[in-house]
């Protein structure tokens, strides 16, 4: 069975990238996995990561 985690990282207007990538490499530290990222026409991102439920 998996779980889900959803966030909304807040990455500011400067270095975006380089940020997004350390939220990401964060996450995974703690066994998730990236599963979807969504973003509508104003801009708001909704990361959605997933693991195993009973590691």
């Amino acid at each position: 069975m998996k779980e889900y985690r959803v966030e909304k990282p807040q990455l500011g207007w400067k270095d975006r990238s380089k940020k997004l990538e350390e939220f990401l490499n964060l996450i995974a530290k703690e066994g998730w996995t990236l599963h979807t990222i969504n973003t509508n026409q104003n801009g708001i991102m909704n990361v959605v990561f997933e693991r195993e439920k009973y590691r």
